[in-house]
């Protein structure tokens, strides 16, 4: 797993990326598995028995961590996923500032790194807004995922949901944050 992540993510191998995004579809499959079994635990009605997520959101990277792989590992994982399970993906968030490789941190210093790493994009504001009116039954909250290569403290996947919820919340929707990452080191 180490040396297909470095290819795709370090050396540009786009290629891998079908195959990683097939994979992190499992585990898409995987979760809702287990969100239908819990409702269906709880003899909620019928209208609340399946399970699905509304929007994928990628995590961001840095203009500077861009330019240098040309690409996004993590919109491109969730580009995989969107198409076979025909969910939405939005670019909710972006990156404020460039952190560095995460990978030669420690926990401490991944935390410290990743507060106001984030922030909501006022590009897609709107947006979000429109498609939350239009796509989203008001009887319970929008389900959002955010998408990611690797899972390491989860101080990025933290970080993103707190941006997720403020936003939520700023539009007065109810939301539920979960992740899906490809790998966790």
């Amino acid at each position: 797993m180490r040396e297909w992540l470095g290819q795709y993510k370090y050396r540009g191998n786009e290629r891998y990326a079908p195959l990683l995004g097939l994979m992190l579809d499992r585990a898409y499959l995987t979760l809702k598995k287990e969100k239908q079994s819990a409702l269906l635990s709880r003899k909620s009605s019928i209208i609340h028995r399946s399970w699905s997520a509304d929007l994928l959101v990628p995590v961001p990277v840095s203009d500077s961590r861009l330019m240098e792989r040309g690409f996004n590992q993590a919109e491109r994982l969730a580009d995989v996923l969107s198409r076979c399970r025909k969910i939405p993906q939005l670019p909710l968030l972006i990156r404020t500032h460039h952190t560095g490789k995460q990978s030669f941190k420690s926990r401490a210093e991944r935390l410290a790194d990743m507060k106001h790493a984030f922030a909501e994009n006022p590009a897609v504001t709107t947006q979000f807004a429109d498609w939350f009116n239009r796509e989203v039954p008001l009887n319970r909250p929008v389900r959002i995922i955010i998408v990611d290569d690797i899972y390491t403290t989860g101080s990025t996947i933290r970080a993103c949901a707190e941006i997720i919820q403020q936003v939520g919340s700023d539009y007065g929707y109810a939301v539920e944050v979960y992740s899906l990452t490809w790998a966790r080191s």
